[in-house]
C-alpha cells in the first residue's frame, strides 16, 4: 500500500504538467513563427531602404560631380572668351595705331611723307605687334571725279577684285599701300566686291572697326578682314554720319587668321587637352557660320557652355561654344562611398539582426531549459519518491528478516542452525548496505545529503572500523593497522557517521583486493604530512606514483621496511617519511592553532593487486569496475569510491590515489574538520565519545618487533592506555635489556621496570620458550625475581590456539585496537573484568541501561515490525506497549500519560505519522495553556503534568526523506532507521532517556 501511494502523486502530478507543458510549447512555437515572420519582413524592409539610400547618395554624388564638373567648364570657358577677346582688342588698337599714321604722314604731310616703299617696310618691321594679321592695306577714297587724276599719280587704274579694269561708280576705294604679304592686292577697289563695300560703308558711319563674314584665307585658315575708317580730321566721338562720310579720306584693313588666335591661346592655358573650343558667328542665328573648330551640332549630348565674343563690332555677333572632348565619368567616390555606407549599414544590420536572433535562440534555449528544468524537477521529485518508496518497501520486510534473525540467534540454536542463520543475517546485512550506497548516491545527487556537525572521537571511529574488518584481515593472514598522530585533537567537530563511511569504503576495498601483506591506515595534520613529503620525495597525483606505463610500476623497487615487509605503492609512505612525522611529533613542531579548522590527510595503503593502469582514470566514475572479472572474483558495486569522493568533497577536501599493478594501492584524502574541547561536549552528545579504561596509567612495557613501523603502530595504542613502552628488535636485546646487559639496566626503562613483554609473533623463533623460561630462571636466582615481565604474544591467529602452541602468559590477537588490548591486558595482568563487564553491560552507557524499566510505545501498521521493535527493546530490558495507528496512539498518549518514548511509523493507513505528532504537540500545548490558568491549589500537579514532552522518533525506512529537518518541522524529536541496530538506536535514545534527563 505504501509503495502505490508514492507512485500515484508523481503520476497524477505528471498528467497536467505534461499537458500544460505541450500547451506551452505549441503557443511558443506559434510565437515563434509569428516573430520569424516580423523578423524577415523588417529584413526585407530594412535591405529595399539600404538600396532606395544607395541609389539616392549615388544620384546626389554623381549630380553633384556633373555640376562641378559644369562649373569648371564655365569657369574655363569664360577664361578663354575673356582672353580672345583682350587679344582680339590689342590688334584692333594696332590697327587704330597704323591708322592714325597713315592720316598723319600722308595727308597731314605736304607732300606726304609716307609712300607704298616706306609703308611696307614700317608693317614689315612692326608685324610683330600683329602676329595675328596675315597683312594689312590702306585703300584711298576716290571719288569719280578725280579718278583720272588718282591714275595718272599712280600710274595705274584701278581694278575690281577680278583684276578687271573698275566699271564707273560714285566712289572707289583702290588699295595704294599694302603689307609685302599682301602685296597682290595693290590697285584693287575695294568696293568692287559687295561684302567689302557693305563693309567700308559701315565703318565710316560707325568709326568704329567692322568685321566681315569668316572665309579662307591664303593660308588656308578661317579669317575675317578687318576695316577700319581713316580720317582726315579728328572727330568727337558723338560726329554724326554724315560728318563722318564727308572726312573720310581713306579705310585701313587688314586680315585676321581666327584660327591661329584660338590655337595660340589654347595652347598658353592648362586643361586644352579636356575642352572642346568652337567660335561661331552667329549674326544669322539660322546659319551660324563656323569661325573656328569642327562642325559640332550644337545640341552635343556633353555639357556644353556658349560665351558671347565681343569683338568691337556691334552688327556682328560671336560667340564661343566649350565643351569637354569626352563625357565625363561618373567618379568613382560616387559608387565606392554609397557601397561602402551600404556594405556598413548592412553589416550593423546583420549584427543587430544577429544579435537580436541570438537573443531569440537564447530566450528560446532558456525557455526550453525552464520546460527541461520543469521536466528534470518533476523527474527528480518522481525519483526522489520512487525510491522513497522503494527504500521503505524493500528496507520494510529486511526489518522484519533481520529482526527475526537476531531474535533467532539470541535462542538456544544447534551449531548448524546457527550457522545457517547467521549467514542469512550477514546476506541480509549486504543487502543493506547496497541499499544504503545506492540511497546515499541519490541523495548526493538530488542535493539532500547534509552532514552534521557533532563531536567525536576520531581514533573511536577507526577502532570500529579495525573491529569491523579485523575477522576478514584474520582470514587472509593480512595486517591490520591504524595510526593517529598525537598532535591530531582528540575531540574533532564533524559528521562522524560520514566519515566513518568514507574509512569504511576505503578499507573495505583495501580487504577485498589484499591477498597478502598489510592495510595501514594513518591520520596526520595537514601541515605534517606536507613537511614530510616535501622534504623526501616529489608529490605524486593519481596514478602509478611517476611511472609511465604498467610494466615499469610492477617492476618499481621501493624500501620494503614497510608494516608487513611488503612493497608499497607509494613511496611517500615508506618509513623515512614515517620517522619524520614522528620526529615532528616528538620536537613539538608548531603548528597553527588559532584557526577553529583542523585540516586532517588520510591514507589507507595495502598491497593488494593494484589497479590496472587503463582502469586509473574511471576509479571514481560510479558503477565502474576496473575490468568485468572484477566483479566476478571479487564482488562489489563499484559505487563506494564515488561516494566517497563526493563525501571527501563535502568535507572540503580531496581525495587521490597511487597505484600500482601487482603491488598495491595507497588512497589520499584530506578533511577539514572544527577543534572541539572535550569539557565543551554537552552530556547530550557524550554517549558519541568512548573514553579509554585508566587503570594501566603509570605501566610500563617492552616490546620486540623487527619491524619498526608496526613497533611504532603497537606502541600507539599502548599510549592510548597510558603505557609506557620501549622496543626492540630480537629477544636476545630484550634479554639484555631485562638483565642490564650493554649497559642497559633496568632502571633505565621509561618511569618504572616493565610489567609485560609483548613479543611480535615472526620475531618469535622455533623453540624459543624454553630459553627464555630459563633465562627468567636465571635471572630469578641473581635476584631479579621482582622483575619478571608477563610474556604476551602479538598474533593474527586464534589466541586460545597460539597460547597452546607456545609457554607464554597470554595472546593477543590482531589488528589491535585500544578496547581489545586493554580486555586482554586485564587477563594477562589478572585483573578480573566480570564485575567490570557486568557493570558496563547495565551502566547507563550501554543500550541495556538505557532501556531498562522504561515505558515505550510502538506505533506501526506492520505487525512484523510491531514484532521486531518490541522483540528488541525488551531484550534490553524495556517495556514495551505496541499499536497499529496513529488514533490508537493519541487515545494512549492523553495528558497524563506513563510513557517515556514513542517509536512512530510515519507511513501508516488513515493517520501517518507526522500527523500524529502534531496532535500529540497539540495534546501538550493545551495540558500546558490549562496549567497556566489552573488555581494555586491544582498549579503543582497540572504543571508537572504540563512539563510532560513525550520523545517522538520517526521510525522509518524511508532514508530519502526522513531528515532531522523533516522531523522536526512536524514536531519530531529524531529518527531511527529500520533495520533496527544497537549502536543507533542507543546513540538516538541517550539525549532522552540518559540520566541527565532522568534527573
Amino acid at each position: 500500500m505504501g509503495a502505490a501511494g508514492a507512485e500515484e502523486p508523481p503520476l497524477a502530478a505528471a498528467a497536467p504538467a505534461a499537458t500544460a507543458a505541450a500547451v506551452a510549447e505549441e503557443e511558443a512555437a506559434g510565437d515563434g513563427k509569428r516573430t520569424g515572420w516580423r523578423v524577415k519582413t523588417a529584413v526585407v524592409l530594412y535591405v529595399l531602404a539600404l538600396s532606395v539610400f544607395w541609389l539616392r547618395l549615388h544620384w546626389n554624388m554623381r549630380h553633384g560631380a556633373l555640376s562641378k564638373a559644369e562649373e569648371g567648364l564655365v569657369c574655363m570657358c569664360e577664361e578663354r572668351a575673356r582672353m580672345l577677346q583682350d587679344q582680339f582688342a590689342v590688334s584692333v588698337n594696332h590697327v587704330h595705331a597704323l591708322a592714325i599714321l597713315v592720316a598723319t604722314f600722308h595727308y597731314e604731310k605736304q607732300p606726304p611723307a609716307l609712300d607704298q616703299d616706306t609703308f611696307a617696310d614700317y608693317t614689315a618691321r612692326t608685324s610683330f605687334e600683329r602676329p595675328l594679321l596675315s597683312g594689312v592695306a590702306y585703300a584711298q577714297r576716290v571719288m569719280h571725279a578725280d579718278r583720272e587724276t588718282f591714275e595718272r599719280q599712280q600710274g595705274w587704274i584701278i581694278k575690281t577684285m577680278k583684276h578687271e579694269p573698275s566699271p564707273e561708280q560714285d566712289e572707289y576705294a583702290p588699295v595704294i599701300y599694302s603689307q609685302e604679304t599682301i602685296s597682290y592686292i595693290e590697285g584693287l577697289d575695294m568696293m568692287s566686291g559687295e561684302e567689302d563695300r557693305e563693309n567700308i560703308l559701315r565703318s565710316r558711319e560707325t568709326g568704329k572697326a567692322v568685321l566681315t563674314r569668316p572665309f579662307r584665307l591664303m593660308s588656308h585658315h578661317l579669317g575675317v578682314v578687318l576695316t577700319f575708317p581713316v580720317y582726315l580730321v579728328d572727330l568727337p566721338p558723338d560726329a554724326k554720319e554724315e560728318d563722318r562720310v564727308a572726312a573720310t579720306a581713306g579705310y585701313l584693313g587688314g586680315a585676321f587668321d581666327v584660327e591661329s588666335l584660338v590655337e595660340n591661346l589654347l595652347r598658353q592655358l592648362a586643361g586644352n587637352q579636356e575642352l572642346v573650343v568652337n567660335v561661331y558667328d552667329v549674326t544669322n542665328h539660322s546659319d551660324p557660320l563656323v569661325m573656328y573648330g569642327s562642325e559640332v551640332p550644337l545640341g552635343a549630348p556633353s555639357p556644353s557652355h556658349i560665351c558671347m565674343l565681343d569683338f568691337g563690332d556691334p552688327f556682328r555677333k560671336h560667340h564661343m561654344i566649350c565643351r569637354y572632348r569626352n563625357k565625363p565619368h561618373v567618379p568613382w567616390n560616387a559608387i565606392t562611398t554609397p557601397s561602402g555606407l551600404f556594405v556598413i549599414f548592412m553589416l550593423i544590420g546583420y549584427i543587430v539582426y544577429a544579435a537580436w536572433s541570438r537573443y531569440d535562440n537564447v530566450k528560446e534555449d532558456y525557455r526550453k531549459m525552464e520546460a527541461l528544468k520543469k521536466r528534470a524537477e518533476a523527474a527528480d521529485i518522481a525519483k526522489s519518491q520512487f525510491l522513497a518508496t522503494v527504500s521503505h518497501e524493500i528496507r520494510t520486510p529486511m526489518n522484519g528478516v533481520l529482526g527475526m534473525l537476531d531474535m533467532l540467534l539470541d535462542t538456544e540454536l544447534k551449531s548448524t542452525q546457527r550457522d545457517f542463520a547467521q549467514t542469512a543475517q550477514v546476506c541480509g546485512k549486504a543487502l543493506i548496505s547496497l541499499i544504503n550506497e545506492v540511497l546515499d548516491r541519490a541523495k548526493i545527487e538530488a542535493g539532500k545529503l547534509e552532514l552534521e556537525s557533532v563531536p567525536f572521537d576520531l581514533r573511536s571511529i577507526l577502532d570500529d572500523v579495525v573491529a569491523l574488518f579485523s575477522s576478514k584481515s584474520r582470514e587472509k593472514k593480512i595486517e591490520l593497522a591504524v595510526y593517529v598522530s598525537e598532535r591530531v585533537p582528540e575531540i574533532l567537530l564533524g559528521d562522524p557517521g560520514r566519515f566513518r563511511q568514507i574509512i569504511t569504503n576505503l578499507v573495505g576495498n583495501s580487504v577485498k583486493f589484499t591477498e597478502r601483506g598489510h592495510i595501514f591506515v594513518q591520520v596526520h595534520l595537514a601541515d605534517h604530512s606536507n613537511l614530510a613529503t616535501e622534504a623526501k620525495v616529489k608529490p605524486a597525483v593519481n596514478g602509478t606514483n611517476g611511472h609511465n606505463d604498467e610494466a615499469t610500476a610492477i617492476s618499481s623497487s621501493v624500501s620494503h621496511d614497510t608494516l608487513s615487509g611488503f612493497e608499497a605503492a607509494d613511496s611517500r609512505n615508506s618509513w623515512e617519511n614515517f620517522k619524520l612525522l614522528l620526529s615532528y611529533e616528538t620536537n613539538e613542531v608548531s603548528y597553527e592553532t588559532n584557526s577553529d579548522n583542523v585540516t586532517l590527510v588520510v591514507s589507507v595503503e595495502d598491497t593488494g593487486i593494484g589497479i590496472p593502469v587503463h582502469a586509473q582514470c574511471r576509479v571514481f566514475t560510479p558503477f565502474m569496475q576496473a575490468d568485468s572479472s572484477t566483479s566476478r572474483n571479487y564482488g562489489g558495486t563499484g559505487i563506494g569510491l564515488s561516494i566517497s569522493q563526493c563525501l571527501v568533497e563535502m568535507m572540503r577536501g580531496q581525495i587521490n590515489f597511487v597505484s600500482r599493478p601487482q603491488v598495491g594501492s595507497t588512497f589520499t584524502f584530506t578533511a577539514v574538520l572544527k577543534r572541539c574541547e572535550r569539557n565543551a561536549v554537552s552530556v547530550s552528545k557524550s554517549a558519541l565519545l568512548h573514553p579509554l579504561p585508566s587503570s594501566y596509567k603509570g605501566l610500563s612495557s617492552l616490546l620486540v618487533d623487527k619491524r619498526p613501523v608496526r613497533a611504532t603502530v603497537t606502541k600507539y595504542h599502548l599510549q592510548r592506555l597510558g603505557i609506557a613502552s620501549t622496543s626492540v628488535g630480537t629477544i636476545e636485546l630484550a634479554l639484555g635489556v631485562l638483565s642490564g646487559r650493554n649497559g642497559t639496566s633496568l632502571n633505565s626503562m621509561p618511569r618504572k621496570q616493565p610489567s609485560m613483554l609483548l613479543i611480535e609473533s615472526d620475531s618469535w623463533g622455533l623453540k624459543m620458550d624454553v630459553p627464555l623460561h630459563t633465562r627468567f630462571l636465571e635471572m630469578k636466582q641473581n635476584g631479579y625475581e621482582a622483575v619478571f615481565p608477563k610474556v604476551i604474544l602479538l598474533a593474527s591467529e586464534d589466541s586460545s590456539k597460539m597460547k597452546a602452541k607456545y609457554a607464554v602468559d597470554s595472546v593477543i590477537t590482531k589488528p589491535l585496537k585500544a578496547s581489545t588490548l586493554a580486555a586482554c591486558l586485564f587477563q594477562a595482568l589478572g585483573i578480573s573484568i566480570t564485575q567490570a563487564n557486568k557493570d558496563k553491560h547495565h551502566g547507563s552507557d550501554s543500550l541495556y541501561g538505557l532501556l531498562l524499566e522504561k515505558n515505550i510505545l510502538v506505533v506501526d501498521d506492520n505487525k512484523v515490525n510491531l514484532r521486531v521493535a518490541a522483540g528488541t527493546l525488551k531484550k534490553y530490558g524495556a517495556k514495551v506497549k505496541c499499536v497499529e495507528s496513529g488514533k490508537d496512539a493519541l487515545e494512549l498518549l492523553q495528558v497524563p500519560h506513563k510513557f517515556d518514548l514513542c517509536l512512530m511509523d510515519i507511513q501508516m493507513p488513515e493517520m501517518d505519522g507526522f500527523e500524529a505528532t502534531r496532535h500529540i504537540r497539540a495534546i501538550e500545548a493545551k495540558a500546558h495553556e490549562q496549567a497556566d490558568d489552573a488555581d494555586s491549589a491544582e498549579a503543582d500537579s497540572m504543571a508537572e503534568k504540563a512539563k510532560q514532552h513525550l520523545p517522538v522518533l520517526a521510525m522509518t525506512a524511508d532514508v530519502i526523506q526522513a531528515t532531522h529537518e523533516e522531523c522536526t518541522k512536524y514536531g519530531m524529536d529524531g529518527y531511527v532507521s529500520k533495520p533496527f541496530e544497537e549502536k543507533q538506536l542507543f546513540q538516538a535514545m541517550k539525549k532522552f532517556l540518559g540520566p541527565s534527563t532522568s534527573s
